[in-house]
């Protein structure tokens, strides 16, 4: 079940589903997007055992900041001792992953139960 919040801003969604915060980014993550997205993600990706997803699916546009985006939540969850998955499905993002070598540190999953259904596929936890 999953329990709505207001969203913090345009570009980013937040709320709790199966005791998981899940940030789901929409429309353009570019550098301007990404530049306000930023400290929200931080507020998230800072707590000690965050057990945080994001989530691409609706965005539309996925650049390098979106990618900076990704590498530091990484970072700052694991820092913390906690779990990140990732959910994407569209083909430009995930070949974007893929060229740059961030899939295998951050493992895309089709949906949030497909990434929540398989203990381990966390990131850190490969």
């Amino acid at each position: 079940m999953r329990d709505e919040r207001a969203p913090f801003h345009r570009h980013l969604r937040v709320y709790e589903h199966r005791a998981h915060t899940v940030l789901e980014l929409r429309g353009e993550i570019d550098l301007v997007s990404a530049t306000e997205i930023g400290p929200l993600l931080d507020r998230f990706t800072g707590r000690p055992g965050a057990r945080v997803v994001i989530d691409l699916g609706p965005v539309e546009f996925f650049d390098c900041s979106g990618l900076r985006l990704l590498h530091r939540a990484r970072a700052r969850v694991l820092d913390g001792g906690g779990q990140l998955y990732l959910v994407c499905a569209q083909p430009l993002t995930l070949r974007v992953l893929e060229a740059t070598g961030l899939s295998r540190l951050l493992p895309a999953h089709p949906s949030l139960d497909a990434a929540l259904a398989r203990p381990g596929a966390a990131s850190g936890s490969l």
